[in-house]
C-alpha cells in the first residue's frame, strides 16, 4: 500500500486549496472531511489524477500515513478542533505530529500543546494567512507549538509558503505553545485596522470630496504605486472599478453592515488583559459593530442632526494630506500590534523574532505590503526596539505626515465624517509623545473614592500613598493599581 506523506482533515475552501498546494510540491496527501460527499467530490474533481488518497474516516487516514505521521487540521476553531483531536489521538503514536492550521485562539493552542505533549504527540499550532488564493499558490505560515518537531515539518511548510526577497520563504518558526496562533491573531487585528483605514479614506473621498468611482479608483491605483503599496490597497482599486451588470459600481449595491469572525475581537481583549493600548484595532472592531446595527442607524439618520458637508479647499492638496493620514495611521497600527506581541512574549515566555515576523507577513498574507520591509529593517538593526515610532525611519515619516494627518482629522470632524481609526491613531501618537498625561488627576480621583493609592513624582517609584481627602475616610488603603 502506498503511504501518504501527510494527511489533511477539512476540505472547506482553505483546506481544499492547501491540499492542492501541498500535492503540487511533490507530496502525496491523504484527505478526509466530516462529510464523505465533499471528500468524494474533491477526489473526483480538482484532485483527479493527482497524488491524493481519499479516506472515509480519521482512522483510515491515520493508517495511510508514513511514520512519523503528519496531519494538518483545517477545521473550524473552538470545540470542533478539540473533538477532532480526541478522535485523532486514538490512532496516533508517540512522535506523531498534529498541525492545527485553523484560526484557533492562542490560549486554546497553549492548552492543547501541553496536553498532547504529555501523550508524546507533537502539536504544531500554525497560523496560515492568504485567503483562498494564498492557500493555493503560497500563504504566509506562522508555526508554533512543539519546537522539537519543527525540523520535521519545516521542509514541507516552507515549500508551500509564499516567497519574497530572492526566494525567502514566508514561513519561519515563531515559538512554543500558542505563539504561532498569537502572531496570526495580531496579524488579523492589523488586517482589521488596515481595512478600516482604507474605508475611512473611501468615505472621505466619496462624501466629503464628492469624487466619482473612476476618480477614486485612480487614486488607489496611484497609492498602490508608492509607499502605500499593498494587497488591500490593490484590491480596493479593483473593487472600486468593478461594475455590476447594469454598469453601475457594484460596491454601491452592497449593504453597509459588516461581519467578523472574532480574531479582531480576540486581539482587542488580549490587549486589554495585557494592558497594551491597542486603540486603532479596537476602533476598527467597534466600527464593524456599529455598522452591524444598520436598522438603528437608519432610524437615527432620520432624527439626529450634524453639520452639512461643505469642503471648499484644494482637493488635490487634501488628497495628499489624506494619503499622509492613512500612512501615519498605518504606522501606529503596526506599532501597537508589535507592542502587544512584545508584551505577550514577556508574559508567556516566547522568544519572538520581530524582524522575521515582518518578513513572514511580506508575502502571501492579507496584510502584505512593501511597508513591512521597513519593519524588518528596524528590528534587524535594533532587536530590542521598544516601539516602532522610535525607529528613525518611522519617526521621520510621522514628522513629515503629521500636518496632513491633523488636517484630515480636523476637517472630517468639521464636516461630520466619522474617522474613528485615523483619529484614534493620532490620539495615541499625541499621548505616546506626552511626557506627562492627566493620569495624576485620575489617580487622585481613584484614591479619593476608593483609597486605591498613588505614587508621587518626588518619591521613588514603587512607593504608594493614600490621602484622607475628606477627613472622614481614615488611613486604610485599598490595593495598588495594576495594568
Amino acid at each position: 500500500m502506498k503511504r501518504a506523506d501527510i494527511g489533511l482533515i477539512g476540505l472547506a475552501v482553505m483546506g481544499e486549496n492547501l491540499a492542492l498546494n501541498i500535492e503540487s510540491h511533490g507530496f502525496t496527501v491523504a484527505v478526509n472531511n466530516r462529510t464523505s460527499e465533499k471528500m468524494h467530490k474533491f477526489i473526483n474533481g480538482r484532485a483527479r489524477d493527482k497524488k491524493f488518497i481519499g479516506c472515509l474516516t480519521v482512522e483510515e487516514l491515520c493508517a495511510s500515513l508514513k511514520i512519523p505521521r503528519r496531519i494538518i487540521m483545517m477545521v473550524k476553531a473552538g470545540e470542533v478542533v478539540d473533538s477532532y483531536i480526541d478522535t485523532i489521538v486514538l490512532h496516533l503514536e508517540r512522535g506523531d505530529i498534529l498541525i492545527d492550521g485553523g484560526n484557533s485562539h492562542f490560549a486554546d493552542s497553549e492548552r492543547r500543546w501541553k496536553s498532547l505533549k504529555e501523550k508524546g504527540i507533537h502539536y504544531i499550532a500554525t497560523g496560515i494567512s492568504g485567503g483562498e488564493l494564498g492557500a493555493l499558490t503560497g500563504p504566509s505560515i506562522m508555526p508554533g507549538g512543539a519546537a522539537e518537531a519543527w525540523e520535521t515539518v519545516k521542509p514541507l511548510l516552507q515549500a508551500i509558503s509564499a516567497r519574497v526577497n530572492g526566494d525567502v520563504p514566508c514561513c519561519e518558526w515563531i515559538g512554543e505553545g500558542g505563539a504561532g496562533h498569537f502572531v496570526k491573531m495580531v496579524h488579523n487585528g492589523i488586517e482589521y485596522g488596515d481595512m478600516q483605514l482604507i474605508c475611512e479614506a473611501y468615505q472621505i473621498m466619496k462624501e466629503m470630496l464628492g469624487m466619482g468611482y473612476p476618480e477614486m479608483e485612480n487614486v488607489f491605483r496611484e497609492w498602490n504605486d508608492g509607499e502605500l503599496s499593498s494587497y488591500l490597497i490593490e484590491i480596493t482599486r479593483d473593487i472600486l472599478g468593478y461594475r455590476d451588470e447594469d454598469g453601475s459600481p457594484l460596491v454601491e449595491k452592497i449593504l453597509d453592515s459588516s461581519g467578523q469572525k472574532g480574531t479582531g475581537k480576540w486581539t482587542g481583549i488580549t490587549a486589554l488583559n495585557l494592558g497594551i493600548p491597542l486603540t486603532l484595532i479596537g476602533e476598527a472592531v467597534f466600527a464593524r459593530c456599529l455598522s452591524a446595527v444598520k436598522g438603528e442607524r437608519t432610524a437615527a439618520a432620520a432624527v439626529l442632526t450634524g453639520p452639512q458637508v461643505d469642503f471648499a479647499g484644494d482637493r488635490t492638496r487634501f488628497l495628499s494630506a489624506l494619503k499622509d493620514a492613512v500612512y501615519a495611521s498605518k504606522i501606529i497600527s503596526y506599532a501597537q500590534g508589535y507592542a502587544l506581541m512584545k508584551e505577550a512574549a514577556k508574559e508567556y515566555g516566547w522568544d519572538l523574532n520581530y524582524g522575521d515576523i515582518a518578513l513572514i507577513w511580506r508575502g502571501g498574507c492579507i496584510i502584505r505590503s512593501v511597508f513591512l520591509d521597513r519593519i524588518k529593517q528596524a528590528y534587524d538593526v535594533r532587536p530590542d526596539l521598544i516601539n516602532l515610532l522610535l525607529d528613525p525611519f518611522f519617526k521621520e515619516t510621522i514628522d513629515r505626515a503629521q500636518n496632513g494627518w491633523r488636517e484630515v482629522v480636523a476637517t472630517a470632524a468639521t464636516n461630520g465624517i466619522p474617522v474613528p481609526a485615523i483619529s484614534s491613531a493620532l490620539n495615541y501618537y499625541d499621548g505616546y509623545r506626552s511626557a506627562r498625561l492627566p493620569a495624576n488627576l485620575l489617580q487622585a480621583q481613584r484614591d479619593y473614592f476608593g483609597a486605591h493609592t498613588y505614587e508621587r513624582i518626588d518619591r521613588p517609584r514603587g512607593e504608594f500613598f493614600h490621602t484622607n481627602w475628606t477627613g472622614k475616610g481614615g488611613s486604610t488603603a485599598s490595593t495598588t493599581y495594576s495594568r
